[in-house]
């Protein structure tokens, strides 16, 4: 399976080095290598399981505590605009 690194890299917000690319693309080689080597695995009368803890409903009290007010929560942003957060738009 040949994996396109830059897309990728693109989707995942990465900005890459030259020198990284063939060693990034190495290491999803080896993941999905790995992941194909798991379906091999016989798991015929294994019982499913969701979770492995034992624990259920496992709940704590629910309270709210004081938050900061607009002008300190904003007073470290590199952008603002009418009084929120600007941020870079991530979605195509």
């Amino acid at each position: 399976m040949k994996i396109d690194i830059l897309k990728v890299a693109k989707l995942a917000n990465l900005k890459l080095k030259d020198n990284e690319e063939n060693e990034l693309e190495g290491q999803l080689t080896s993941i999905l290598g790995y992941i194909e080597k798991l379906k091999e695995v016989d798991t015929e009368g294994v019982e499913e399981t969701s979770q492995v803890t034992n624990l259920e409903n496992i709940e704590r009290e629910d309270f709210t505590l004081p938050s900061l007010e607009q002008v300190t929560a904003l007073s470290n942003a590199n952008k603002k605009h009418e009084g929120f957060f600007e941020v870079e738009a991530i979605l195509e």
